[in-house]
This record gives C-alpha cells, sequence and structure tokens, in this order.
C-alpha cells in the first residue's frame, strides 16, 4: 500500500524514510510522546501538498500536518502504528504578499511567528500574535491551534488576526480563500472550521494575516497584589483608565516568581517584598513614551490609594521592559527545571477567576497536601496555566519513585480540576488544543448535540478519516 514508487510519481520534493532522518518529526516538544512513520514528507508547495494528500486520499493512509512541532497536547505527533505519513510544512516559507494600505500580509505555512514578525515590522507594520515559542512555532501551526499568548486582550486569538486561507482538503483539492476582506458575508465561514481544527479537517498552507501600526512606545509595570480577586479588580481599573492602549495583563503567583528566581539566575524582582500574587501590565501608547508612563503612573496611584496594590515597578528602558516580561516569560521553563509537572490549560469567566482558584487550591491542599501549585497566565483573557508540581522534598527524576507516585495522582488530579472549570462555565483547554491530550477528557464535559455537530463535520469534510486521525474528536 505505501509504494514510493507511485508517490514518486505525484510528488518529487523532499521525502524522508530513514529512521534516524525521521526521528526529529516523530517525538514532541515536551517529550511526552512518540509515534511512528512510515515517511516523512517535506513539500516545497501549496500543489505538492495536494499531490501528497490526493495520493494518501485514494489508499486511506493517514496524513499528521505538522508545523514547527512546539505544540504542547501530541497534536502533531503521529501514533504508534506506522501507519501514518508525517506531512511537516516547514519548507512553505514564501512570503506571497504585503500590502501596508490594507494592513495585510500573505504568507505560506512554514515560516516561523518570529519571521511573521519581522516581516510585518519591515513594512512598517505589527503583527500581534506573541509566543514564547515564536522563534520555531509556524504560523501553520498557530492557526490550527488557534493559538493565542500574552495580548489577546488586546488583539484577539490567531482567529481574529486571520482574514482569510489557502487550505488543501482531506480529498487533496486546493481552496484559496486568500481574500484580504474584513466584511464578506457570502456564505458559512469555511476559514473558521480550519483555524482550530488542528489538522483534522484539512492542511493550512497559506494565511492572510492582519496589520497594525506600531506602538509609538510600550511600558510595563511588575504589580503586587494581596490576591486574585485584587488581580481582577486592577484589571477593571486598567481597562476602564487604559482602554485599547492596554495590551496585556498577566497573573503569576509567588510560587512561579520563586521558581524563575531559583532557575534563571538572571531574573530577580524589582520589589522590595514578597507578595502571594503579582500582575504583569503592558501598555502601549500611540504617542510616546511619557504618555505611557504619565498614563500607567495615574492607574498605579490611584489603585494604590484604594488598597488594591501593595507596590508596583515601572519600566523605563526597554532592558527593564525586558526583564520585567521575562519574570512571566520563564515560568514554564523554570517550571520545567524544578522536575515534573501537570499542566492544565483552562479558561474561565474573569467573573469566576478569583472563586476558581480559591476553591480549587483548598480542594487540592485538602487531598494531596505539599503539592505546589504554579499559577500565572493570561488574566486579561481569562486562561489561567493551572499547573501543579511536586512537594519540593519529592521532585525525583523521571522513572524514580517519587515521579511514579506524584504522576499516580494525574488522572484524579486532572479529573478535580476540570470538575471545577465545567462547574464555572469554563473551558479544559484555552490555548494548546486537545490533541491526544485532552481528547478523550473533553468528550465527558461536552453535550450530545454539540459532539454529534462536530462528528458530522468531521464526516462531511474528511469522509475517509485520514486528516489527524485520533486527535481531538
Amino acid at each position: 500500500m505505501n509504494d514510493l514508487s507511485s508517490l514518486r510519481a505525484v510528488y518529487d520534493g523532499r521525502l524522508l524514510t530513514e529512521p534516524a532522518d525521521m526521528a526529529p518529526f516523530l517525538t514532541d516538544w515536551r517529550g511526552k510522546w512518540t509515534g511512528r512513520a512510515w515517511a516523512v514528507a517535506q513539500p516545497d508547495t501549496a500543489g505538492q501538498v495536494a499531490a501528497i494528500v490526493r495520493w494518501c486520499h485514494a489508499r486511506r493512509i493517514p496524513v499528521v500536518p505538522q508545523g514547527g512541532n512546539t505544540g504542547l497536547s501530541g497534536g502533531a505527533t503521529p501514533d504508534d502504528s506506522g501507519a501514518a505519513l508525517l506531512l511537516s510544512l516547514r519548507r512553505l516559507r514564501r512570503v506571497r504578499e504585503v500590502d501596508p494600505l490594507n494592513n495585510t500580509m500573505t504568507l505560506e505555512a512554514g515560516l516561523t511567528l518570529l519571521e511573521a514578525r519581522q516581516v510585518a515590522q519591515s513594512a512598517g507594520r505589527l503583527f500581534p500574535l506573541s509566543l514564547a515559542a515564536e522563534g520555531s512555532c509556524t504560523i501553520g501551526g498557530n492557526l490550527a491551534t488557534n493559538a493565542g499568548g500574552v495580548q489577546v486582550l488586546r488583539h484577539g486569538n490567531a482567529r481574529e488576526l486571520c482574514l482569510g486561507l489557502e487550505v488543501v482538503t482531506a480529498e487533496g483539492e486546493l481552496w484559496s480563500g486568500l481574500r484580504g476582506l474584513r466584511k464578506d458575508n457570502t456564505g458559512y465561514d469555511l476559514r473558521d472550521l480550519y483555524i482550530g481544527s488542528e489538522g483534522t479537517l484539512g492542511v493550512i498552507t497559506a494565511a492572510v494575516l492582519k496589520l497594525v501600526p506600531p506602538p509609538a512606545a510600550q511600558v510595563a509595570a511588575f504589580v503586587a497584589v494581596a490576591s486574585p480577586a485584587d488581580a481582577v479588580e486592577l484589571l477593571q481599573r486598567a481597562q476602564a483608565a487604559l482602554g485599547p492602549r492596554l495590551t496585556a495583563c498577566e497573573l503569576v503567583s509567588d510560587v512561579c516568581l520563586g521558581l524563575v528566581e531559583r532557575h534563571m539566575p538572571a531574573c530577580r524582582s524589582p520589589l522590595a517584598r514578597r507578595s502571594p500574587w503579582y500582575v504583569l501590565i503592558e501598555l502601549s501608547e500611540p504617542r510616546d513614551e511619557a504618555a505611557a508612563l504619565a498614563a500607567l503612573a495615574s492607574l498605579l496611584g490611584d489603585a494604590l490609594e484604594a488598597g488594591r496594590v501593595q507596590d508596583a515597578a515601572v519600566s523605563s528602558s526597554l532592558a527593564q521592559f525586558k526583564a520585567l516580561w521575562a519574570l512571566r516569560e520563564n515560568v514554564s521553563e523554570a517550571q520545567g527545571a524544578e522536575g515534573r509537572t501537570i499542566k492544565h490549560d483552562i479558561a474561565l469567566p474573569i467573573s469566576r477567576l478569583a472563586d476558581f482558584i480559591t476553591r480549587t487550591d483548598a480542594a487540592i491542599a485538602a487531598r494531596w497536601p505539599g503539592l505546589r501549585l504554579v499559577t500565572f497566565g493570561h488574566l486579561g483573557d481569562g486562561n489561567l496555566h493551572y499547573n501543579v508540581s511536586p512537594p519540593a522534598d519529592r521532585c525525583g527524576p523521571a522513572g524514580s519513585a517519587d515521579a511514579a507516585w506524584f504522576l499516580s495522582h494525574e488522572a484524579d488530579l486532572n479529573r478535580l480540576v476540570h470538575d471545577a472549570v465545567a462547574a464555572l462555565g469554563g473551558s479544559i483547554s484555552a490555548e494548546h488544543g486537545l490533541g491526544v491530550l485532552r481528547r478523550d477528557e473533553a468528550a465527558r464535559y461536552k453535550s450530545p448535540v454539540e459532539r454529534a455537530l462536530q462528528a458530522a463535520l468531521k464526516q462531511a469534510l474528511d469522509p475517509s478519516g485520514i486528516m489527524n486521525p485520533g486527535k481531538v474528536m
């Protein structure tokens, strides 16, 4: 069935079949999943992608699309059957068009997010999607997972930053919807079906992305608050005072800060005293830095007077701006350096965040005393990374008794956290996607009607079931 000569008759691009050559594509970024594939294809054009998928469709060969392989839910890793062809999009790297007057750019899926931001910058514009993995994650992967990041508060998820797509369907047809239009009411929005579908409906090969004018100045403040409730109150004040100039509002616990300081020697709190919680605020000013600093000083002064803020440090240079952001951006890496983790990427109504943290912290402490809650995330859009680390004296390496003890509680811990999320009207996957990590759990929290509608979409767009099988559904 997997006849390379017949594939070569329709596709003459890069094809890897040796185990050593394929290995880097078969393990996910976290090292949690490793699969097998009978080949890795790296096409150079959308036409080649279409030819490969047509060939696979005719033979019912599973196709696993992959971008930068930086996902956190196993969505771009094949299973261990060895039946799938892994389709790497990294070589689709053309900048097809930049239109500053329309504030758009059309890029192929294999460009990294960093490269996309550089393309926008060279045109005097900003592409505001911002992720820690920007140097390796790709535009196609960002759209396939509907990536979020730190500026969703101001600019929205990847979905909101995309106007049009080019997609290879599950049957190998090439659909071009690369229209740079902000209004187009001409039927069902096919773009929105493919964004966030994690490669289970088709393969994104190019996109029209929104650009915005770059700010004249950016300043940040690292603010100590007593509780998550005070953090939410500060967010409300910031939105009222700053309006659209508020581009990010992040929550960081003192546990997170302690891990960063322990494992990242260059990172140090700018505040004189410790606090249970911190808020990182970013303001983007269209005028100048002086106006930005004045607006931030006014906000923080009012919050201090109202007793909602305990202390604050404001950046006055680019180096200080980056140093404040490093306290937030290095949390995941620091927790990884500490040892094994159990991660939760959840979304809640902002009004319920404080309630969730209070209730769930208490429930975990009562059932598993000593577990460390490493809570941080995007306060401005309700997305928490509610992670758990073992007690400091039980951080054994992988394979140790301590690691086995900790991970033996993962399923029960996930159920407790996700039940609490569902009870408060939240979602168990905010920006990381379901992949295989949350696929089965998600079924528990979706109604039969919702599951049936999603299954109908999958059947309609991928009737042979070859697109990224075993993921999402």
